[in-house]
């Protein structure tokens, strides 16, 4: 069983930066690949970011690429998202995820919600214009 703690959300003017932390437990935390979501009010969870374990890369959506940066820090357990030149439309409930590696080479599309085996809790960041 994996835990997801997700930190560093918060109320930011448009234009700004934060960055989000997601503290995961365990000692496998390496052979896992960490996806970011984000919810906004009435609307659809939607996919933002993942980094896929060892050297497979990165996958981000459209609407963040060039603004958001997805990392990892095996060493501690922990995923980053840097979020620069935020927009109002980034105004969400922000949630890290897990999926669990089942084969060497990444088989699985990460963008849908349904290929995360664990789920943190969510942090809320609002955008001001």
């Amino acid at each position: 069983q994996v835990q997801l703690v997700e930190s560093g959300g918060g109320l930011v003017q448009a234009g700004g930066s934060l960055r989000l932390s997601c503290a995961a437990s365990g000692r496998t935390f390496r052979t896992y690949a960490m996806g970011w979501f984000r919810q906004a009010p009435g609307k659809e969870r939607e996919f933002v970011a993942v980094i896929w374990w060892s050297a497979f890369g990165t996958l981000y959506a459209d609407s963040v690429k060039g603004r958001f940066t997805i990392s990892r820090d095996n060493a501690k357990n922990t995923a980053y998202l840097q979020m620069n030149s935020l927009k109002p439309e980034d105004t969400a409930v922000y949630y890290c995820a897990a999926h669990r590696a089942r084969a060497v080479v990444p088989n699985v599309d990460p963008r849908l919600g349904r290929e995360y085996d664990y789920w943190g809790q969510g942090t809320q960041v609002t955008v001001s214009s």
